[in-house]
């Protein structure tokens, strides 16, 4: 969600912060902020509205260049307070303390309450501008900075990734986090703090990643980490396997294009060394994972938005072929609940990121409920907040995702849940050596399928104008095309702002049906399954209704072609698992074209960021 970067450095750290800020803009943000402590140790401050160019047009227009080597900036996503500038971060207290905040403090009130009879004034409407006044309130009992945060974050409810500078110690950074992922950038240079190691690739390959309740003195040449109970830590720095120019854009128009046409090689990622020969290497999922599954009885998912899209697809493949019962619940309502957790469950979450907020702490929930349980994450990210908490983990190594719609990640998942449904179904002896090696053989041959999938890249964009003037449009699908047909929903949704609903074909007559006329497109999916002459039945019942259909389908599908259809064929041959898979892609296709049409911000549409990682 938001983006923090900062650092103390032996430069003008002014430029690390801009370019740090830049490289956090996929994350979603309406303002932007930098602080920076001058050589005469005042704080120099400025903010604004809108991108990060806004801010740095501002910054180019002053006379007086900001400058100096210790600072901190931001890029906010308002909750508490309208996006505006005198809400957005860094916040200052007292010309003393200046703090930049991911996360939210659900204390706040209580806790401006008693700043205000302290007599403290209030600049904005951010729940943040309370953590400043705290560590400076500490501050007045001749705390010095590490003391006072320490002090001050006993009072924070809520989920917090900080950076704190103070014009009283103008060598340091205090970094903290509960809840809010925050590393540190160890270089020649300098060290460095940010919420995403994206923001300091430019800088450096070596982080450390903060746990839970660390707080850290982030000096030139020194970092020194304290755990929640306030005890010296030494926590190892990780080379970063991210390159900078996976995060550039290179000849392609947006990075939403880029990263649905770098899915066959994302594909191949996830599946080098998982597979060999035609079998799962159940090791993939973790050293303990064959003995562990084979006391496994149940599976438990658990994701949000796109993840849970993928977590739906699983639910049928983990039923029908590995023969074990599953359940899938979105993660925001799952911890707010009180959920029956039996023994020898396999607790599986799912999140592109590993900080998806409400995903972190039902996993948390889970582990609290029973402690016999295991637990699995699906993530992208090797050193995040969930990985680090699940008993098991597998990556699925697609690189970084920058367009906020999920594209590669999703298939990617999809390619992790696959290889999954055969571990569980081989460790339970449920799957026999010709099914794994039928499923394996469709797994390798999606990077070629994928391949010639995206060759239907134009026709799709021809059909892109027909939904420019629409307000809605319904997607229909079977068994797993439903799953697909949703995540067809929420793409076309989230980037060109179309409403979009998706149900199972069969549910048309039970309500949905009432919806459809001349100005509601639909697009139904249609592989060669036991399903499609139900599906085709479906078909019919739209078009009686005058509606404009896109029909996607498998070659042997043979969609009887109406006035006012556009029947797209795809490919052959699909099996179970590679159906969904390859059915993704042109939804993606026509989601990205349509708004292309609609002339909306592909990889960064309003109101949404790439990582959820508050409430």
């Amino acid at each position: 969600m938001c983006g923090i970067v900062g650092g103390v450095s032996k430069k003008n750290i002014v430029p690390v912060l801009l370019d740090g800020l830049n490289r956090l803009e996929y994350r979603g943000y309406d303002s932007a902020g930098i602080i920076v402590l001058s050589e005469d140790k005042k704080f120099d401050l400025i903010r604004s509205v809108g991108k990060v160019e806004v801010l740095e047009n501002k910054l180019k227009a002053r006379k007086n260049k900001i400058k100096g080597n210790i600072g901190i900036a931001h890029t906010r996503w308002a909750t508490h307070g309208e996006p505006a500038s005198h809400n957005a971060h860094p916040h200052v207290s007292k010309n003393s303390v200046s703090v930049v905040h991911n996360g939210i403090i659900e204390n706040y009130l209580d806790l401006k309450e008693n700043q205000l009879d302290q007599g403290y004034k209030f600049l904005s409407e951010t729940d943040t501008e309370v953590i400043a006044h705290e560590i400076d309130l500490s501050m007045r009992s001749n705390n010095n900075l590490i003391s006072s945060v320490q002090n001050a974050v006993k009072s924070l409810k809520g989920s917090y990734g900080l950076g704190v500078i103070s014009s009283k110690y103008p060598d340091q950074i205090i970094a903290t986090r509960k809840g809010s992922p925050l590393l540190i950038g160890i270089s020649k240079n300098g060290n460095y703090i940010a919420s995403d190691q994206i923001a300091l690739l430019s800088l450096t390959k070596k982080f450390i990643f903060l746990e839970e309740g660390d707080i850290a003195i982030v000096l030139i040449d020194k970092v020194t980490i304290y755990d929640s109970n306030g005890n010296e830590v030494v926590r190892p720095i990780k080379s970063s396997k991210l390159k900078a120019g996976q995060v550039d854009i290179g000849s392609y128009k947006h990075f939403m294009q880029k990263e649905i046409f770098e899915q066959p090689q994302a594909i191949r990622d996830t599946l080098e060394s998982r597979i060999s020969f035609n079998s799962v290497n159940i090791s993939a999922f973790g050293d303990q994972a064959k003995k562990k599954f084979k006391d496994i009885f149940r599976v438990q998912i658990i994701a949000c938005g796109t993840s849970y899209n993928a977590g739906l697809v699983a639910k049928y493949w983990i039923e029908d072929i590995a023969k074990i019962p599953c359940n899938i619940e979105v993660a925001s309502e799952y911890r707010y609940r009180r959920p029956i957790l039996l023994d020898k469950t396999l607790f599986l979450t799912i999140s592109q990121s590993g900080e998806t907020a409400d995903t972190l702490e039902a996993l948390k929930t889970a582990i609290k409920i029973n402690k016999n349980i295991l637990t699995l994450s699906i993530t992208n990210t090797a050193e995040s907040s969930i990985t680090r908490l699940s008993e098991l983990n597998f990556l699925t190594n697609a690189g970084p995702e920058i367009g906020v719609a999920s594209t590669k990640a999703f298939t990617t998942q999809l390619v992790a849940l696959a290889l999954l449904t055969i571990a569980l179904g081989k460790s339970k002896g449920n799957i026999n050596e010709t099914q794994e090696k039928d499923i394996v053989n469709g797994l390798k041959r999606l990077p070629g399928l994928i391949t010639e999938t995206l060759q239907q890249a134009k026709q799709i964009k021809r059909l892109a104008f027909r939904f420019k003037n629409k307000n809605s449009a319904l997607f229909l699908g079977r068994g797993t095309m439903h799953a697909i047909a949703l995540e067809g929903a929420l793409k076309l949704k989230e980037i060109s702002y179309i409403h979009a609903e998706a149900y199972a074909a069969g549910e048309l007559k039970h309500g949905p049906i009432a919806l459809i006329d001349e100005n509601i497109p639909v697009v139904a999916i249609a592989p060669n399954d036991e399903l499609l002459e139900k599906l085709k039945s479906n078909i019919q019942e739209v078009k009686s209704r005058g509606s404009y259909m896109i029909v996607f389908e498998d070659f042997g599908s043979k969609v009887e072609s109406m006035p006012t259809m556009e029947i797209v064929p795809i490919t052959s041959n699909l099996g179970r698992i590679t159906a969904p898979i390859i059915f993704t892609i042109p939804l993606q296709l026509l989601s990205y074209f349509v708004a292309i049409e609609k002339g909306t911000n592909v990889d960064k549409p309003r109101n949404l960021a790439k990582s959820v990682t508050v409430e």
